[in-house]
């Protein structure tokens, strides 16, 4: 299977999709088997799954996207190509994938223009892609319009060895807990935060446990009798 590949069937032989149709999908991994079953008789050493992300949309993205996309970039100018890096169309949904550096400029557009109006950040979650080499770990932002009655979402995607955005407390402030608990579980800093500390775990916990890559472990449990071993000790899940 190639790396940007249309599984879909929704090809249009006069070239291109048609609006409202899906986009090529990006293969960034191939998960087979489930639970470390070998040979058993469970069957899940035969499944492939494979891991794909909606490529970039070409325009008109359709409904009132365009128009958003439209008001943003004229607002940046000359930052509009290096800020926005390309914009996802999927299931109905907008996301705009932006370059970090330029985060703090978007939101603060998102909240005050009178066209797009964003009032609300709800939230930001932590995504880890062990395989998206140099952007594994993704910033989710889901953005709301109480004017507009509109939704969007915000991706910034950087390295495991290099984990900084730039906090959004300074215009969105209940973003405080959220970015917290995203640094506690994911190891994503966020620069200028008031106060970048644990939320969930303790201040002297290793490590960030919503990692792919981050051990299970846990506790033996017994149950009717049976001693069931502990996540750590049972067959190794993938």
């Amino acid at each position: 299977m190639s790396e940007s590949q249309d599984l879909t069937g929704t090809g249009d032989a006069q070239g291109g999709l048609q609006p409202g149709e899906r986009e090529t999908i990006t293969l960034i991994n191939v998960r087979e088997g489930m639970f470390g079953a070998q040979g058993d008789t469970s069957g899940y050493d035969l499944l492939v799954e494979p891991v794909e992300m909606p490529g970039a949309t070409e325009r008109p993205y359709g409904e009132w996207f365009d128009g958003v996309v439209d008001v943003l970039e004229e607002l940046l100018g000359a930052d509009a190509d290096a800020a926005i890096e390309h914009v996802v169309v999927d299931r109905g949904e907008l996301t705009l994938y932006v370059a970090r550096e330029h985060l703090p400029a978007v939101a603060q557009h998102l909240r005050d223009d009178q066209d797009l109006r964003f009032e609300m950040c709800l939230g930001v979650s932590g995504v880890h892609y062990p395989a998206d080499q140099g952007r594994e770990l993704h910033a989710v932002y889901p953005m709301q319009s109480l004017t507009h009655n509109r939704r969007l979402r915000v991706e910034v995607a950087v390295s495991e060895q290099d984990p900084h955005i730039p906090s959004l407390t300074g215009i969105y402030p209940m973003n405080n807990w959220h970015e917290r608990e995203t640094w506690d579980f994911f190891g994503i800093v966020f620069d200028g935060h008031p106060s970048l500390a644990r939320i969930e775990m303790p201040d002297d916990w290793v490590g960030h446990p919503q990692r792919k890559d981050y051990p299970l472990g846990g506790i033996p449990v017994e149950y009717k009798g049976a001693e069931i071993p502990s996540p750590d000790n049972r067959r190794q899940y993938r």
